[in-house]
């Protein structure tokens, strides 16, 4: 990979765009327990801010997964997951 994640809020952004069309496609019910992934370059040390994206249930974590060391910071991270960068809402003009 390009070892860059995305901006918390573009991934707030994404997980609010998916949830709502699989809401508009199969039902608030699917969307609600629909599971979203986040796997653009994850490590040990961006874990915790990825963790705390709203929308962000998990992570699919890479090469860091050779190493227990970062894979079990990366795990502690989402143990204690509280969601706080939400999608901003979008201004008409």
């Amino acid at each position: 990979g390009s070892g860059l994640a995305c901006k918390p809020t573009d991934m707030a952004i994404m997980a609010k765009n998916i949830r709502g069309l699989v809401s508009a496609l199969y039902g608030k019910e699917a969307a609600t327990s629909l599971r979203i992934l986040y796997g653009g370059s994850v490590s040990a040390d961006n874990a915790k801010e990825v963790a705390m994206v709203e929308g962000i249930d998990g992570v699919l974590v890479g090469g860091a997964s050779l190493d227990h060391v970062k894979f079990s910071a990366i795990a502690k991270d989402f143990n204690k997951k509280q969601p706080s960068v939400k999608a901003k809402k979008k201004t008409q003009k």
